[in-house]
């Protein structure tokens, strides 16, 4: 594709598609360059390192959350579409999680996301700081639980980029854990236990989770609404 028929965001969408597959170690360059069918040398037209592609396609992939009407919906069904819809953001892009930890992510798709979370919860009657700090607590909250599935998969990249089956390994690892578990009378139990282990964003424990953040938010505006 030559350089002059590329725009920015299709250089940005195949950033994200090499790091769905392959995470932000697999991002480079020459292997932009590949999956565009351009020299490599033309991403800097665009960009004018790693750090910077990196930094653009994770704030690219926030435009991906639907937003609720923070003026219309209550407050708690507006915070349970935000939490939900990052949640499977993040499983979709798990390589954001690495990359939030080591770039600044910060754009136009973070800032919307921030604008509604900020909306949502002053509409609720969190005032000055307070509502800042509650939606920093659901976000924590949603990135914490998404951090197992999106380090498993950042894993099963690695492996193949070593050239390795991750299928293969994966039985080696289980057993490991299995065999520590096991010296812990409440992990082996769970280990032996057949219920199965739920990690999307309706799985019991996550629903349990977000329930316990938004009935202490409640609780804590509640109580700051009676001084």
């Amino acid at each position: 594709m030559p350089r002059e028929t590329l725009t920015k965001e299709q250089v940005l969408r195949a950033a994200v598609e090499v790091l769905d597959a392959e995470g932000v170690a697999g991002l480079n360059v020459r292997r932009l360059g590949a999956q565009l069918g351009v020299a490599s040398t033309a991403m800097y037209y665009y960009v004018k390192n790693k750090d910077e592609l990196v930094t653009l396609a994770a704030d690219l992939v926030w435009h991906e959350i639907e937003l609720p009407d923070a003026a219309t919906t209550d407050w708690q069904s507006a915070a349970t579409v935000l939490a939900h819809e990052v949640h499977e953001m993040i499983g979709r892009h798990f390589w954001l999680l690495a990359a939030m930890s080591t770039h600044v992510i910060y754009g136009p798709g973070k800032a919307r996301f921030d604008e509604c979370g900020l909306a949502v919860f002053e509409g609720a009657g969190f005032a000055g700081r307070d509502a800042d700090h509650a939606a920093a607590t659901l976000l924590m909250y949603v990135i914490g639980a998404a951090q197992g599935a999106a380090a498993e998969r950042a894993w099963e990249a690695r492996v193949r980029r070593d050239g390795g089956d991750p299928g293969a390994r994966q039985p080696d690892a289980l057993v490991y854990a299995t065999e520590i578990a096991a010296q812990f009378p409440r992990l082996s139990a769970r280990v032996n236990s057949s219920a199965p282990v739920e990690t999307l964003p309706g799985s019991s424990g996550f629903e349990f989770g977000l329930r316990t953040v938004l009935d202490g938010l409640r609780a804590r505006l509640a109580a700051t609404q009676e001084k």
